[in-house]
């Protein structure tokens, strides 16, 4: 390892956890991946998701567990969550719908803020949930912006096709209406970080009967400003 504390079972341990940054991994590509032998990558896997730091997805492989996300909140240095929660109550009551922000997290995607609208028929998500990535416009923004091998992955059972991805990708911001649940629309847009990758989608979600089958003619041109000003005020603090 490039980077030695001098003691060995940490130095595997954060080898494990690094190399599940990207996507979950079998056991077998944890192996090639961290240079460790089987028997110990297993050991040190089944470990960490005894404690929760790892967790399996529907196919078996390793993913990053809910306990980081918990330690994370818990330091209060998690600089997008610090900027967007400001910006999802803006966006809230500009709309009058609920707002979100969804992080990827393996073969789904999480709810890790929300501003919910506070009374009337809404599109409640708890903060926390574990959205699918094959329907809805959050999912849609969180893979139009993937590498090849990654978006025709994501594909595999999605409502969605590699030619909505690529007007998503041209007009900056994607809308469905029905697609993750009968009745709700919704409009999402990007939130970048350094070198313009994706982090996470900002979304406002609600009825059909307000937003219509066409939300992103209501609130697309929102929903953009909020995910670009997130990505400038993380930008502001990352000092880039």
């Amino acid at each position: 390892m490039n980077n030695s504390s001098g003691v060995g079972v940490l130095d595997k341990t954060i080898s494990v956890l690094t190399a599940l940054e990207d996507g979950p991994a079998s056991l077998a590509q944890l192996v090639k991946t961290t240079g460790l032998a089987r028997p110990t990558a297993h050991r040190i896997a089944v470990a960490l998701e005894s404690h929760r730091m790892l967790a399996r997805d529907t196919q078996g492989r390793f993913v990053l567990g809910p306990r980081i996300a918990e330690l994370a909140a818990a330091a209060g240095e998690d600089r997008l969550l610090a900027v967007a929660q400001p910006i999802l109550v803006q966006l809230r009551d500009l709309t009058g719908e609920s707002a979100q922000l969804y992080r990827p997290h393996g073969d789904a995607r999480i709810c890790v803020a929300a501003a919910e609208r506070t009374s009337g028929l809404r599109d409640t998500v708890p903060v926390g949930a574990a959205l699918p990535m094959t329907a809805g416009s959050a999912a849609q923004i969180l893979l139009a912006w993937e590498d090849g091998g990654r978006m025709h992955r994501g594909l595999r059972g999605a409502k969605f096709t590699a030619t909505t991805l690529a007007q998503v990708r041209r007009r900056g911001w994607a809308a469905t209406a029905a697609e993750r649940e009968p009745g709700v629309a919704s409009v999402s847009a990007p939130v970048r970080g350094s070198g313009g990758r994706v982090l996470a989608a900002v979304s406002v979600s609600g009825p059909i009967e307000r937003l219509t089958r066409s939300p992103g003619r209501l609130h697309a041109a929102a929903v953009v400003a909020a995910g670009d000003k997130i990505t400038e005020l993380l930008r502001d603090l990352s000092g880039g």
